[in-house]
């Protein structure tokens, strides 16, 4: 064995160091959260729960330029939040600390997958990988933006504003609150992970470009389907909304797989 070659066990032992150190980082990004969480919770977490949030202003005077978008400027528009479990705000202080500091964390963490992996990658795979985990990096964060921003308080406004009878007052507990902020933000910073998981599929000869060419058709139906999940509100316009970015991940990802074979050789 060369002296430049590891062993299993040595594989082992810098995962296992890998491992530490992103725990370290957790933890340090979790201490950091958990002093800043009042200010954090009153001005961010809370933010879309006020009727001056920045997408509802911005759809108010959009909705006044064009009939068809609907009307987000009720002034009335507040959360009214209760908390019925004597344990609740003080674990959700620390959990909410924790689901921050991943997401502050991401960066570090794909850095050191990648310082991790990189060994085994030939110069010109290092190359691409490099700009390929970097690019992950800030796509999870557009992801975790598109959620705060675009997709839980569309979803927040139209089901506390939804009554199956006028006798039944809202009233939306911390935990289905925080529960639905923390899901709706994370799993949209990992659907906009999607190119650089596609990538990784590409490398490993699981993905072509094919297959998106003939799924496309399937892709946009799915999209649709997804996308009026999301948002239940029923009008075209919030749903487009959606739709319009997950179909844009769908057609980026087309430039991180592989050609097939057969048209790598006509090339």
């Amino acid at each position: 064995m060369s002296a430049n070659e590891m062993s299993f066990w040595d594989h082992l032992e810098e995962l296992r160091w890998v491992l530490f150190r992103i725990l370290i980082a957790l933890v340090i990004f979790t201490v950091a959260g958990f002093i800043f969480m009042p200010w954090i919770f009153d001005n961010v977490i809370m933010a879309p729960s006020k009727p001056d949030f920045a997408l509802y202003r911005w759809l108010c005077r959009l909705s006044k330029t064009f009939s068809f978008i609907p009307d987000f400027c009720n002034d009335d528009f507040s959360i009214k939040m209760i908390n019925i479990d004597l344990t609740a705000q003080f674990f959700r202080y620390i959990s909410t600390s924790f689901y921050l500091a991943v997401v502050l964390g991401c960066p570090y963490i794909l850095f050191e997958v990648w310082r991790f992996v990189s060994p085994a990658l030939y110069e010109h795979e290092k190359q691409k990988a490099r700009w390929v985990f970097s690019f992950g990096s800030i796509m999870f964060f557009i992801g975790c933006l598109a959620g705060y921003y675009l997709i839980f308080p569309i979803t927040l406004r139209f089901l506390y504003t939804f009554t199956l009878s006028d006798v039944i007052e809202n009233q939306v507990s911390l935990s289905s609150y925080m529960e639905n902020f923390i899901v709706l933000i994370m799993v949209m910073g990992l659907v906009f992970e999607m190119p650089l998981i596609s990538w990784l599929l590409s490398q490993i000869g699981l993905l072509k470009k094919s297959f998106f060419r003939n799924y496309r058709r399937h892709a946009i139906v799915a999209l649709v389907i997804i996308a009026a999940i999301i948002t239940p509100t029923g009008d075209p316009f919030t749903l487009s909304l959606v739709f319009v970015p997950l179909y844009a991940l769908y057609e980026m990802s087309i430039f991180f797989v592989k050609d097939d074979p057969k048209e790598e050789i006509e090339e």
